[in-house]
């Protein structure tokens, strides 16, 4: 079972930045996701990167957020800048594997809380 581990989550202030990083246990992946989820909310996604290192962003973390990859360890990052209220929420990461050694997994989650 590969296990992914979020780190990097914290208070800030808004218009402040963080970064969050996410490690699938000495794994590789082919696809990672980032999804969030508030308080009475339900999840959703935030941004997914793709073996060939395409990405995709929801509308409103568009020129905001960056997701990046470190392939030689397994982690993928989350950089987020200009944060606002409405972007606290639990940060998910998800990681997926296809063929031999297929998996699937998912993050316990860390919590970005952006207030002053």
């Amino acid at each position: 079972q590969v296990q992914v581990v979020e780190s990097g989550g914290g208070l800030v202030q808004p218009g402040g930045s963080l970064r969050l990083s996410c490690a699938a246990s000495g794994s590789p992946f082919n696809e990672a996701w980032w999804y969030r989820q508030a308080p009475g909310k339900e999840r959703e996604f935030v941004t997914l990167i793709s073996r060939d290192g395409s990405t995709n962003y929801a509308d409103s973390v568009k020129g905001r957020f960056t997701i990046s990859r470190d392939n030689a360890k397994n982690t993928v990052y989350l950089q987020m800048n200009g944060l606002k209220p409405e972007d606290t929420a639990v940060y998910y990461c998800r990681c997926r594997r296809w063929g031999i050694g297929a998996f699937d997994s998912w993050g316990q989650g860390t919590q970005v809380t952006v207030s002053s």
